[in-house]
Formats: C-alpha cells, sequence, structure tokens
C-alpha cells in the first residue's frame, strides 16, 4: 500500500527506469497514514504535521541564532573547494611526477657519500672530525716548544726538563716523520736546543767556575750534542768525547785570555816603562821597571791559578782511558780507516804548550824591562812556581824558561835563583816525606 501511494503522490517521469528510489523515511510516513482511519487522516494528522514543522522552525531560528558565524563561515570555505580541490589535484600530480627523481637523487647521494666511497668531501669531513675528537692532544703538542723554551729561560734553567721535553719532541718525530706539524715543533726545539747548548758553552765561559759545576755543564752538553748533530754526520763517543774536551779548553782559555785582559791598565803603564827605556838607551843607567813588575806579578798569578784550574778539571772531567792491550784496535774500526789523519792527539796534549807559549812571549816582552835583581828573582821564583804547579799534572815547562833571553847579565842570577828554588823544594819534599812516616 504505501508503495502504490508513493508512486501516486511521486511527479510523474516518461521513464521509469530513472525514477530515483522510494525514501524509506517517507515510506515509512505512507505506511503509518495507510494504517489509520479516515477520520484521524481528516482531524488530527493536520495538527500533528503543524505542530512538527512549527518545532522545526523554531529549531531552525535558534540554530540560524547561535550557530550563525559557523555557518556563514562553512558556506565560506565551501565556496572555496572550487578552486582549492584542482590546486590539490595539480600538486598531487607533481609530487607523483618528482617521487622518480627524488628517488634518483637518493641513490645517488647514497653512493656518492657512503662509507666505502672516497669522496673529497667525506676526507676533509673525516679529517675534521678526527682534529675535534683529538684538538685536545694537538693543542698539548702545540705547546711543547712553549714549555722548552721557557724551561731553559726561568732562573734558575730547569737543564733536566728540557731535555726531557726535546727527548719527547724527538720521539714524535720519529714517529711521524711526514707530519709538517710535528716537523714544525721538531724545528723549533732544535732552535731551542741551540740556544741552550749556547747558554752551557756561556757558562763554561764563567771565571769563578767549579768542578762541580763544570761536571753538570759536560754531561748537559753530552745530551746536547748528539740532537745538534746533522743526521747521518753522528760521531762516535770518542769523537764526541774529544769535541767535548775542545769545547772546555777553548772556553776557559778565552776566559784566561779575558782576565788577563783585564790587566791592561797595568800592561799600558808597562808598555810606558819599556818606551821610555828604549829612549834613555842602553848606554845608560835604567832604574825603572816596577809597573812592569806589577804587571808582570798580577799576570803570572792569574796564569798560574786559571791554567792549573783548567787542566786540574779537564783530567777530572775527561780521564784518560784505560788501555785495551790492543796495539791495533783501529784495524777493526772502519770509522778510523776512512781518514788517515787519525787517531788525533788529545786536546790536552797540545793546550799546556800553547798556555806556555803565551807566558814565554810576554816574559819576553817585558821581563827585560825589570832591572832590579831583588825584583827580577822575585819574578822569576814566581814562574818557577807556576812551573812546579803544572808539573804536578805533567805539565812542567821548567827546562823552556832557559830559552828566555835576558841578557848576559842576568844568566847568573837566574842559575842562583833555579838552584836556590830546587833547595827549597828539596826541602818540602824531605818534609812532607817525614811526616808521611
Amino acid at each position: 500500500m504505501a508503495d502504490l501511494l508513493y508512486e501516486l503522490l511521486s511527479p510523474p517521469s516518461g521513464d521509469p527506469s530513472s525514477r530515483p528510489a522510494p525514501d524509506p523515511s517517507s515510506l515509512e510516513y505512507l505506511t503509518s497514514l495507510s494504517s489509520q482511519p479516515l477520520t484521524a487522516l481528516e482531524t488530527t494528522e493536520p495538527q500533528a504535521l503543524a505542530q512538527t514543522s512549527h518545532g522545526l522552525l523554531l529549531s531552525i531560528q535558534a540554530l540560524s541564532k547561535k550557530s550563525h558565524k559557523q555557518v556563514i563561515e562553512s558556506a565560506t570555505h565551501h565556496s572555496t573547494l572550487r578552486t582549492s580541490l584542482p590546486a590539490l589535484a595539480a600538486s598531487t600530480a607533481d609530487l607523483r611526477h618528482s617521487i622518480p627523481k627524488l628517488d634518483h637523487e637518493a641513490v645517488r647521494f647514497s653512493t656518492n657519500y657512503s662509507k666505502s666511497s672516497e669522496s673529497d668531501v667525506l676526507l676533509r669531513r673525516k679529517k675534521a672530525l678526527l682534529l675535534s675528537r683529538n684538538v685536545e692532544r694537538l693543542v698539548d703538542v702545540l705547546e711543547l716548544p712553549n714549555l722548552l723554551s721557557t724551561a731553559i729561560s726561568t732562573a734558575p734553567v730547569n737543564y733536566s726538563s728540557a731535555l726531557d721535553l726535546n727527548g719527547h719532541i724527538r720521539r714524535l718525530h720519529s714517529l711521524y716523520p711526514d707530519s709538517p706539524l710535528v716537523t714544525s715543533i721538531a724545528a723549533q726545539a732544535d732552535e731551542a736546543m741551540r740556544t741552550m747548548a749556547a747558554n752551557l758553552i756561556q757558562s763554561l765561559k764563567s771565571p769563578g767556575l767549579k768542578l762541580a759545576a763544570s761536571l753538570r755543564t759536560i754531561s748537559w752538553l753530552r745530551r746536547v750534542l748528539p740532537d745538534l748533530e746533522a743526521a747521518g754526520t753522528s760521531k762516535g763517543h770518542d769523537s764526541q768525547e774529544r769535541v767535548l774536551g775542545a769545547l772546555f779548553l777553548v772556553c776557559r782559555l778565552a776566559t784566561l785570555v779575558n782576565m788577563l785582559d783585564a790587566l791592561e791598565p797595568l800592561r799600558d803603564l808597562a808598555d810606558q816603562e819599556k818606551a821610555r827605556q828604549k829612549a834613555i838607551g842602553s848606554g845608560n843607567a835604567w832604574s825603572g821597571g816596577q809597573q812592569t813588575e806589577r804587571y808582570l806579578k798580577r799576570y803570572i798569578e792569574i796564569f798560574r791559578e786559571q791554567s792549573f784550574a783548567i787542566v786540574s778539571m779537564f783530567r777530572s772531567i775527561f780521564p784518560p782511558a784505560a788501555p785495551t792491550g790492543n796495539g791495533d784496535e783501529s784495524a777493526d774500526d772502519p770509522l778510523k780507516q776512512q781518514d788517515a789523519l787519525e787517531p788525533m792527539p788529545a786536546a790536552l796534549a797540545t793546550f799546556p804548550l800553547h798556555l806556555v807559549d803565551m807566558l814565554l812571549e810576554t816574559l819576553r816582552l817585558y821581563l827585560p824591562t825589570v832591572k832590579d835583581q831583588a825584583s827580577r828573582d822575585s819574578l822569576l821564583t814566581q814562574v818557577l812556581y807556576c812551573a812546579g804547579s803544572l808539573g804536578r799534572l805533567g805539565g812542567d815547562f821548567g827546562l823552556f824558561l832557559a830559552s828566555l833571553d835576558l841578557g848576559p847579565e842576568a844568566e847568573e842570577e837566574w842559575v842562583e835563583v833555579v838552584k836556590r828554588h830546587r833547595a827549597l823544594a828539596g826541602r818540602l819534599e824531605s818534609i812532607v816525606g817525614d811526616q808521611k812516616k
């Protein structure tokens, strides 16, 4: 019944197949109408429909009053869907077309910058990361030259710490010979060690140098010298000892020369007396020579003290090597076979001769100016004591004094001075021998 009523109430349509499907709510209402009596349709049903319509109208009015803004905004948004949906479809199409290109670029990036690839960018990045992880170690290494310079320049100088730091830098250079940083630090360390060696050599020229200080200085130079030698020119222990011995003698000789040069005021007065003696001539009597005597006394005193100290300290620092019992020990040494001039004489073998030449030259130049016999005897006795002082170390030069040309009138007094000196030396030896017994 409801279907028939729905077909009767529906608007006519030319094509029955094009009619829309029945509305379930409409069918339900028509079913309820068919089940009611006719009187109810005429009386109560219109009133119910009117009440329902009025209620719906009130609900719509309340909703429009309460939510009119939301409704307006919703209508505005719905009006933009006509343009937004086509734009979204176009963007989606572009994204769909870009996905293959993005995939290709991702594959290319993963291929170029994978861990197994050798990209320059990755290598630089690895180096930067390695530098970042080891920055504290690098700072410690970069501070080594400053620490070395500080250890050398502080007072008192900490030579032991400086040598330990230099040894550490040498080990780093041997482990990383191709590193520019380590090479630069090693070059700075070499410069600092040269400064240290210069300071040690300067300390050997100190006028008041003692045996303990000289032993320490030479021991430090023994550790410094191998580092200062150029690569491929390393020398043996004997050659190094000869170099250090010669260096010690040269430094002490420079100190002796400086101390003797400090007598320049007295030497100038002695030169003036010598000039006056020449001006007077040998035929006239000469009673001067006091200033020359003062100069020679002070000269011989300094020479005796310093020459004995130099030779004795050298023998203590560089003791002679014990004989090995092999007369041809150089036959098995390839270094000695290369040099036809080997073996060279020890530095101490010729050094006393140089000292004696200095003294004899001064005596030949100034001693003839002293004409007073007592003064000459005193000077000659002082020279004999100086010869005896060096003689205790194997450098007696008493026989060389016979070569002094003091004039024919001074030969006899020279003989007497030598006799008195030998007699006095003999008495002293006998006294010492009696005390030992």
